[in-house]
């Protein structure tokens, strides 16, 4: 069965398994895409947040944490919003539960909006972007990471499990819809360039201040032997922008 956006998230098994997954401390998004995104927030004291695709929130929570004035979490699936609500609870957060296609963008109203991971399920990044850059503050900042196109160009490699030993890199420059075997499921995501990206975001009028890959650093991983097999391919892409 295939899943599209957020909706294989509100099967029971893929849920509870993506989420022991998510909790590795040498997973992607703990050991290189985190420590990302947390430099190139930097300062969030005061500032109005919306997160694109906020899973369970415990970013969100985390950012509340560090002094941000607001929080609101836009997430599509069901399970991931109602864990989300029980993150937030005493807390100056809002779930919202709508895609970030759906949901209505408030003009001028963000100081910050991101997104970790979820832009790579949407197929209309050019109005996504639209809709972003308007619910954005005058200078307010837009960061955001995606699973790097070198990864989603072909998933013939993944034949061999989800530890694969080489990857596949082949219709890189062929965009468009990808089916991914992922935790027992099928699941559609959206590859695009890295000139796609770039050149989308200054279409819709952002500035890219910044562009990282995921440079694996050692300090960040429990593991020599997960460290040394991140070295080989990235799996990370993150944009730093400015309205």
């Amino acid at each position: 069965m295939e899943f599209r956006g957020s909706s294989a998230y509100d099967q029971e098994d893929f849920f509870s398994t993506y989420m022991k997954r998510r909790d590795r401390k040498d997973s992607p998004n703990n050991a290189i895409e985190g420590p990302i995104t947390d430099e190139l927030l930097s300062n969030v004291q005061n500032k109005e947040v919306l997160d694109l695709g906020c899973g369970d929130a415990v970013f969100g929570r985390e950012l509340l944490d560090k002094g941000a004035a607001s929080y609101t979490g836009v997430e599509g699936s069901e399970q991931m919003a109602a864990a989300a609500r029980l993150n937030m609870s005493g807390k100056n957060g809002t779930i919202i539960r709508e895609t970030m296609e759906s949901y209505h963008y408030p003009k001028e109203s963000f100081d910050i909006i991101t997104s970790r991971f979820a832009i790579h399920y949407v197929p209309d990044i050019e109005t996504l972007f639209q809709d972003i850059h308007k619910a954005l503050k005058k200078n307010g900042r837009f960061v955001f990471s995606v699973q790097h196109p070198l990864t989603t160009s072909s998933f013939v490699s993944k034949k061999t499990g989800d530890k694969r030993g080489n990857w596949i890199v082949d219709d890189y420059f062929l965009e468009g819809e990808r089916k991914e075997p992922w935790i027992d499921q099928v699941v559609v995501k959206y590859h695009r360039t890295i000139e796609q990206y770039f050149r989308t975001l200054l279409s819709c009028g952002f500035t890219v201040k910044d562009l990282r890959e995921g440079t694996p650093m050692r300090e960040h991983f429990s593991s020599e032997e997960e460290f040394v097999r991140r070295q080989r391919i990235p799996v990370v892409l993150a944009f730093s922008c400015i309205k």
